[in-house]
């Protein structure tokens, strides 16, 4: 034992042990940066970038890298590259590290919804903030445990770096073995070293996951307000250790909701006139879209003035969903113009497109809200900062006025109660209700909502069809709302749409159009959509 010990302390192998550790963080520091550039090439829109990068890919892990580390410091040298045994070591294991870092981090990009990435288009944010506030924050938490591995496996892969006589633990532990033959003792005390370092490598990734876990209720470490995600609402004032977890609260339904403010009744008649004298808000002409052969819109036709509540009626398949992700320019079409506001979404004055960065800069400028189908809430943010988030990256509003906006919009459609949970600790109709808040909290011009109770629960509908109610009845909002609820439609919207196999087939006054339809494909339609009720 005392000669096990001994070998344990011996100078000679903590010098090995200091030479690991740093060809293990030339490898792991390295592989980081070149595995985040060789993530972000194969991600990138340019062919010949990503086929770059996957040729690099597949060259470096299908070679060993005992082989690699021999180029790095015997074949480099020919061409007037000459390292240091250590800096070869570092150089190569960097390099073979890269590609499966970067395997790591695009796994982690691409984990992450797709549904809340088109929200923050929607929402005006260019791909540099989507990266840092939404994609980033979520990537990195499912990446810890992987990288920790990676880690660990880089460590135990820098004892191949005395192949090129790199005095590292292990090559120094051989040695030492071959001048005293005691191999045992010599080799249980590296054993145990590497065992020590790797373990202090897991408590490091014990640490780093506990740091990144939001549902986590002891204080948060300061660290975190060091962050670009960092959620500062509710850091100062956590939950108690004794306390439980939040839990999902069912709805109270509209009983949440403060008391409507309602207008007089609504002449109709009056009510067109007026529309009739304001503005077009949104102007679609002859659109046009195909995915290969299969034509989604032909030829679609519609004007929507300021103030004015449209309902986008139709079997599944006609088109409504495309026809709204089209206005907001999250969905590039063959043929036909749009304008919002009378500008062009996506194009310059040329009529070109514009880059990402510029069109979600233009969709910010323009204002054009959009509720989607499956809520698309940020989900390592809470309700409120859902709301305010987008407001400060986007529109540069200030954090204390961002705050305010939030709460004053969560308390009105009744769920200033929630305000600090996780989507996932709401129900769907309150992760809907906060959706159409943070659609709304940038003022915009138009409201798209695209089917906004189709995944909710028959008994969570009315609330989040009654904050819509609202929405139409006391702001004046100009909306498009595609949906299914033919009462609801008959009560808010101005007009009706019905579209079937990507055309219009019906449109006009909303009390026309749904209950006395001249199409007989509409009233088809209709018919068995009034029997499913």
């Amino acid at each position: 034992m005392e000669l096990f010990l001994h070998y344990l302390t011996m100078p000679y192998m903590i010098q090995g042990v200091e030479v690991t550790l740093q060809v293990t963080a030339l490898g792991l520091g390295g592989g980081l940066i070149l595995g985040t550039i060789l993530a972000g090439m194969q991600l990138s829109r340019f062919r010949l970038l990503s086929s770059a990068a996957r040729i690099y890919t597949v060259i470096f892990r299908g070679t060993p890298l005992i082989l690699q580390m021999v180029f790095a410091y015997d074949a480099l040298p020919h061409i007037g590259i000459k390292l240091p045994a250590i800096l070869a070591a570092g150089l190569a294991l960097a390099c073979n590290e890269a590609p499966f870092i970067a395997e790591m981090l695009r796994a982690g990009v691409l984990g992450v919804e797709k549904g809340q990435i088109l929200a923050g288009q929607a929402l005006g944010m260019t791909p540099g903030i989507l990266m840092r506030r939404i994609i980033a924050p979520q990537a990195i938490r499912t990446m810890i445990p992987a990288f920790g591995n990676e880690a660990v496996s880089a460590l135990k892969n820098s004892s191949l770096a005395s192949v090129i006589a790199v005095q590292e633990l292990t090559l120094r532990s051989t040695q030492l073995a071959s001048s005293t033959f005691d191999f045992f003792s010599i080799f249980f005390a590296s054993g145990l070293i590497y065992l020590l370092l790797t373990t202090a490598i897991s408590v490091i990734q014990i640490f780093l996951e506990w740091l990144f876990d939001l549902d986590r209720t002891s204080k948060q470490v300061k660290l975190m307000r060091f962050l670009p995600w960092y959620r500062a609402q509710g850091l100062d004032d956590p939950l108690q250790d004794n306390e439980p977890a939040p839990e999902i609260l069912p709805d109270d339904g509209v009983a949440e909701l403060p008391p409507p403010r309602l207008p007089p009744a609504i002449d109709h008649a009056a009510r067109a006139a007026a529309l009739a004298r304001n503005e077009v808000a949104v102007a679609v002409k002859a659109l046009r879209k195909n995915y290969d052969a299969h034509v989604v819109l032909d030829g679609v036709d519609i004007a929507v003035r300021n103030g004015e509540v449209i309902a986008l009626l139709g079997p599944s398949g006609s088109g409504k969903s495309t026809l709204l992700r089209c206005i907001n320019n999250l969905e590039t079409w063959n043929d036909g113009t749009i304008e919002v506001g009378g500008r062009r979404l996506g194009f310059n004055h040329l009529g070109r497109p514009l880059s990402p960065r510029m069109a979600a800069q233009a969709r910010a400028e323009v204002g054009v809200g959009m509720v989607f189908q499956q809520f698309n809430l940020f989900g390592h943010l809470t309700a409120k900062e859902n709301i305010a988030g987008p407001l400060r990256w986007v529109h540069g509003v200030a954090p204390d006025e961002a705050e305010r906006r939030a709460l004053a919009l969560l308390e009105r459609v009744g769920l200033s109660h929630r305000a600090d949970a996780l989507p996932r600790h709401l129900s769907g109709g309150q992760q809907q209700r906060v959706a159409i808040a943070r659609a709304i909290a940038p003022n915009p011009s138009v409201l798209l909502l695209d089917e906004p109770t189709s995944a909710l629960d028959p008994e969570l509908v009315n609330e989040v069809l009654e904050v819509i109610r609202r929405l139409a009845v006391e702001d004046g909002l100009t909306m498009i709302i595609s949906t299914h609820q033919l009462r609801f439609a008959s009560e808010v919207a101005d007009r009706v749409v019905l579209l079937a196999g990507g055309a219009i087939i019906e449109e006009g006054p909303a009390d026309r159009v749904l209950n006395h339809p001249k199409n007989p494909v509409a009233q088809r339609f209709l018919s068995a959509m009034e029997a499913e009720v």
